[in-house]
């Protein structure tokens, strides 16, 4: 299953625990295949800069820079597709959007509030983590 996960959703797989790092362990177990591109990447980094992360990251002894480059080689990069605008209200969503249409993604993990109310965007259906994980855990086989 090819799948585009949104910041927000790679952000909590990489510091907590929960559904977001079950869809990341999901990649690491290869049932999986995430994809994502420079802008996400970028704005991946940026988000992991913010102050309200540092002390996480500190006690990990992690870096925003190595988090990033373990998620860039998880997920396949891609030269994003040049869609129209989208998402008005948040037009950095635009971005998984385009992602996900360059990457034939079946799927685009998100917890933002923008995205989900899409639900599907050109075929691809917009689901939570925990959605996700439920999704992969009834089609796989026992």
């Amino acid at each position: 299953m090819q799948v585009v996960a949104d910041t927000n959703t790679v952000v909590s797989g990489l510091l907590w625990h929960g559904a977001p790092r079950q869809v990341l362990d999901a990649a690491r177990a290869g049932i999986i295949e995430l994809f994502t591109s420079a802008v996400l990447l970028v704005e991946l980094e940026d988000v992991l800069q913010r102050k309200k992360f540092a002390q996480r990251l500190a006690l990990a002894g992690l870096t925003p820079r190595k988090l990033v480059s373990g998620y860039a080689a998880l997920a396949t990069l891609i030269e994003p597709a040049t869609i129209s605008s989208v998402v008005i209200a948040d037009p950095d969503d635009d971005a998984v959007l385009a992602c996900a249409v360059a990457a034939r993604a079946e799927v685009i993990v998100s917890g933002d509030s923008h995205l989900q109310n899409l639900k599907n965007y050109q075929g691809i259906s917009i689901l939570t983590a925990a959605e996700l994980v439920m999704r992969i855990s009834t089609s796989s086989p026992n």
